[in-house]
């Protein structure tokens, strides 16, 4: 026991002794070992005096702590079910945030995929109305660089690189379409200058120049003139360009009055401004030369449409008389004639407008020249061994002007009477063949031959004289108040007989549109006098052993009017005129240059009397074999094939045209709808 209970005072050491504790001295070791003992026993001695008193108070502690054990267990159970409860109700809540959170994310992935193709949409969309900008970008800037003067583009070279082509290009002067930025003052000038040379050139393609080749190039630079610019600057320039070209070509109108003459010119002028306006929208479309020719022959059918009546002359198919371009009136009229030169001539252009390599310049030059090379290979209807012998006068008239017929009453009958006289005096003398029938110019009795028994004396006179047939020309009463200009047969023996009566009427000269409002404005619409009233029937007229197609005048521009009249079995073509008033002007041969048009359209010879000139004999290939002199009183016996074989184009009519017009304006239409679109995209964006 002291052993064990010395134990914590004390260590033994390694070596086995003893080792006190380090508070104590050596000399009290004794005394202190000696009252530790003592100590122990009291306490051992007082344990067992307890012992009894311990025993019985561990039974109530016993039960205590198993009730404190038992409390312990509940309450740590009780613990356990809440810590369980609340564990699971954590877990509940922790999987319904996790829920809420996932379908959070879910939503906001969504959304911001959404917006990702929203982007995607709106990049997508701005690249390519960056692309068509860019597109537009370069047309202008091909237009402005074409047509800047040589001398600038010249000068220019160097500062602006080569283009692939191996030719220089000039630096940007024009903003495209859709900016703000303005041609430079040479761009405009520029083409303002192909503009007025452009519409000179095209007039030196009609009679009386008849350079026939001279209107793809004319058209070639009226085109360069519009190409790449906006809608209401190529408008003016188109009309620019018209007036230039409209002046001259219908300088003949200045006999009636100069302000008859700006008056018609400023009309017309209009429909070549439309024209230029949608040509600036098609120019922007792959392949515009075509869709530009058909814009023109749209424009040529308008102005012989409206306004009262129309006014189809000056149309480029009429500078086209004889030439490469002449035979495909056969095809298609005077519509796919006009267009075969506008497509020429705008290939011309494009081989210079569009910028590209060398070779591919080539390729529009090649297919301009093609247009019309192509033509020779084109076979023509052969003769059919038919022919008549036609007399053909031309009486001549003693005034000019306005005024041409002169004072002397039925002076213009008699002139004509006496050539006719004067034809059958050569016929009986041998110098000419005898006639099969004898043609009389229009108004080539001044005097109504029904209603004056002199004026119907003359003229019978002179027809039984020459023993055939004649179809005079006169203008007749019609009521009391109105006329007719009338192709009328005569017969030797029995007189007046079938007549056809002039369906195209001369506006101002025949008849006086807004009557009242244009007396009261102009004094010299007064001398039209009785208002001409239009005929309904073609003008096919039976005369000895064929049935001729008699045209009026101002009729032979008329394509439907000339195209029924051949329908309704008219050959050869006879077409009476009095050119009396525009005598010495650049009416008569672009009127005999129409003549040889339908020649070719319908294969049929075209037979020409006029009071004053120019009278003649076209073949059915539109060549003049034979004509006169204007302002002298001539005859002749011409031999005229019969030709009764149809040509596609009388066949198909107007069908051709409606094509090509139906073809541009539909181009101008998707012009015009990718240009919208185009601007509502950049809006947009």
């Amino acid at each position: 026991m002291n052993a064990s209970v010395a134990a914590p005072d004390r260590e033994v050491s390694a070596g086995g002794r003893a080792t006190s504790d380090p508070g104590l001295s050596t000399a009290d070791a004794p005394q202190k070992a000696t009252g530790v003992a003592a100590e122990v026993r009291d306490t051992l001695l007082g344990a067992d005096d307890m012992a009894p008193a311990t025993g019985q108070d561990a039974t109530g502690q016993d039960a205590a702590r198993q009730d404190s054990a038992r409390q312990d267990a509940a309450h740590k159970d009780a613990a356990r079910q809440d810590a369980t409860e609340l564990d699971a109700a954590h877990k509940d809540a922790a999987r319904q945030d996790a829920t809420e959170l996932d379908t959070a994310r879910l939503d906001a992935a969504r959304l911001d995929a959404a917006r990702l193709d929203a982007a995607r949409l709106d990049a997508a969309r701005l690249d390519a109305a960056q692309q068509d900008t860019a597109r537009l970008d370069a047309t202008e800037q091909d237009t402005a660089r074409e047509n800047a003067t040589r001398q600038d583009v010249t000068g220019q070279d160097a500062a602006s690189g080569t283009p692939a082509g191996g030719g220089a290009a000039p630096p940007t002067v024009a903003a495209a379409p859709g900016q703000t930025g303005r041609e430079t003052r040479k761009v405009l000038a520029a083409r303002v200058v192909a503009a007025v040379a452009g519409g000179i050139t095209l007039f030196a393609a009609f009679p009386p120049l008849g350079w026939w080749w001279c209107a793809p190039l004319g058209i070639a630079l009226i085109a360069g003139s519009l190409y790449g610019a906006r809608p209401r600057r190529a408008a003016w320039l188109g009309y620019l360009s018209a007036a230039v070209f409209l002046f001259p070509a219908l300088a003949w109108v200045r006999t009636i009055g100069d302000d008859v003459w700006l008056m018609l010119v400023g009309t017309e002028s209009l429909f070549y401004a439309a024209m230029a306006a949608l040509a600036a929208l098609v120019f922007r479309l792959p392949g515009w030369p075509v869709w530009f020719g058909g814009l023109w022959v749209a424009m040529e059918w308008a102005r012989g449409l409206v306004p009262i009546g129309g006014f189809p002359w000056a149309r480029v198919a009429f500078s086209q008389g004889e030439s490469l371009f002449t035979p495909y009136a056969a095809f298609g009229g005077a519509p796919l004639v006009s267009f075969a030169a506008t497509l020429s001539g705008a290939l011309l252009a494009h081989a210079v407008l569009v910028r590209s390599r060398a070779w591919r310049r080539a390729v529009p030059v090649g297919l301009a020249l093609a247009v019309p090379v192509l033509t020779l290979a084109i076979p023509r209807p052969g003769d059919e061994g038919r022919s008549i012998n036609v007399g053909v006068v031309q009486g001549n008239v003693p005034g000019r002007g306005m005024y041409a017929l002169g004072d002397e009453p039925a002076v213009v009958l008699k002139n004509h009477a006496n050539e006719t006289k004067r034809l059958a005096a050569a016929v009986w003398a041998g110098k000419l063949p005898k006639p099969d029938i004898v043609v009389l110019p229009e108004n080539s009795t001044d005097i109504d031959p029904y209603q004056d028994e002199v004026a119907r004396q003359i003229i019978h006179d002179s027809v039984r004289d020459v023993g055939v047939p004649t179809l005079v020309g006169a203008v007749v009463a019609i009521g009391e108040e109105h006329r007719a200009t009338r192709s009328l047969v005569w017969d030797p023996v029995t007189g007046a007989g079938a007549y056809y009566d002039k369906q195209n009427l001369v506006p101002f000269g025949e008849y006086t549109p807004f009557k009242d409002i244009v007396l009261a404005l102009w004094e010299r619409a007064g001398l039209v006098g009785r208002q001409s009233v239009p005929g309904d029937k073609p003008g096919d007229l039976k005369m000895g052993r064929v049935t001729v197609g008699a045209v009026n005048c101002y009729e032979v521009a008329y394509d439907d009017t000339v195209r029924r009249t051949v329908r309704a079995g008219g050959t050869p073509l006879v077409v009476q005129t009095n050119n009396a008033s525009y005598a010495l002007s650049n009416l008569p041969p672009q009127q005999l240059a129409m003549s040889q048009l339908r020649a070719v359209e319908h294969n049929r010879a075209v037979v020409t009397a006029a009071t004053t000139g120019i009278s003649a004999f076209v073949t059915p290939d539109g060549k003049v074999a034979w004509q006169t002199r204007e302002l002298v009183a001539d005859m002749n016996v011409v031999k005229v094939p019969v030709r009764t074989q149809e040509t596609l184009a009388t066949k198909v009519g107007a069908l051709p045209e409606w094509a090509l017009m139906v073809m541009g304006a539909a181009a101008a239409a998707v012009a015009a709808w990718r240009t919208r679109r185009r601007g509502d995209q950049v809006r947009n964006d």
